[in-house]
């Protein structure tokens, strides 16, 4: 697999990984209001719901690659679009201040990620654009995967460690940040159709 691939592929799940979406944006507003000690259920529920989801998107790319070999093409141009529409919502979004959460419990967090449409275009996008036409392989798919639900967790952490210092740069700066990395996400997309 080329280094530009692997670039592109990482530098893509970041970008979906760090920028606001559903279980960044509880977290932030969980620890804020409830702090660490009583927030750390969800935050452990948003982290396995990652993994889980993440798996269900590693057997879901590699039924299709196994039993629809020709859908991968197709799909590689689907999740194209998907980060053309995501770069452009991006650039476009205005900054987020979500409400305080009443329960953090590890059920929520959970269920969140099952719910969280990001997180399946995320895998999914991910493998049809940069892994599968390298490999089909379910070990290669899920460990990619895998690697997805980590970068995912890490982001969650670092929306917690950073509270509300994140929140605070990010609503001073939002437009400035939002525009950069939706410009960023183009070159993803020039990268996945190249």
């Amino acid at each position: 697999m080329p280094g530009y691939v692997l670039l592109n592929f990482f530098i893509y799940v970041a970008i979906n990984a760090f920028t606001p979406g559903p279980g960044n944006i509880l977290a932030l507003n969980t620890v804020t209001n409830y702090g660490w000690k009583k927030g750390k259920s969800l935050f452990f529920g948003i982290f396995a719901g990652y993994y889980a989801v993440q798996t269900i998107c590693a057997v879901f790319v590699h039924g299709v690659s196994s039993l629809l070999p020709n859908v991968l093409g197709v799909m590689k141009y689907i999740g194209a679009a998907y980060i053309l529409w995501l770069a452009v919502h991006i650039a476009m979004s205005k900054a987020s201040n979500g409400e305080a959460e009443k329960s953090a419990s590890f059920l929520k967090g959970f269920m969140l990620q099952f719910v969280n449409v990001k997180i399946y275009m995320l895998g999914i996008t991910a493998m049809t654009g940069y892994i599968t036409q390298y490999s089909t392989s379910f070990l290669m798919i899920l460990g990619f995967e895998l690697i997805i639900a980590t970068i995912g967790v890490i982001a969650t952490l670092t929306w917690i460690g950073m509270g509300m210092a994140i929140q605070r740069v990010y609503l001073k700066h939002f437009r400035i940040i939002n525009i950069i990395l939706a410009i960023i996400l183009l070159e993803c997309v020039y990268g996945m159709l190249k």
